[in-house]
């Protein structure tokens, strides 16, 4: 099976380690929500967090079923893809479709994580932005 016949599916995943690289090439695992959206798949992440400042740099990635605490299933391969950020400055109209895909998929869940981060950054710094994924 091809890495693009492995993406889709896992939109289907709870959650997913999505690796991004440092300048040295060091990988930097992160477990993150995943929706689908056609054959992207979509990252919320908030905006100054370090992934962004990463794939800035390098849009590659690798993303691969994992538990919410990051332990990846048994068997699991990576899959490489390419991510691109998605500012609500600079696209408000698709940002919010995007956004529109977490609640969906994880109902109250992701409400209450959002409102503990929001609670927990006093309002500050809770600037999201999406990460649309695309096969390699």
């Amino acid at each position: 099976m091809s890495d693009a016949e492995r993406f889709t599916p896992l939109a289907q995943e709870r959650f997913v380690a999505l690796t991004t690289f440092r300048k040295d090439g060091t990988p930097v695992p992160t477990t993150v929500w995943i929706a689908g959206d056609g054959a992207d798949l979509v990252v919320t992440t908030p905006a100054g967090s370090g992934k962004v400042k990463r794939l800035r740099r390098d849009p590659h990635v690798q993303v691969v079923p994992s538990g919410r605490r990051g332990q990846l299933q048994p068997g699991a391969t990576p899959v490489d893809g390419s991510a691109a950020i998605v500012d609500p400055a600079q696209d408000p109209g698709e940002f919010a479709r995007l956004s529109a895909l977490f609640p969906a998929k994880y109902g109250l869940e992701y409400r209450v994580m959002m409102v503990i981060e929001k609670v927990v950054t006093r309002g500050k710094g809770a600037d999201r932005f999406m990460l649309r994924i695309s096969p390699s």
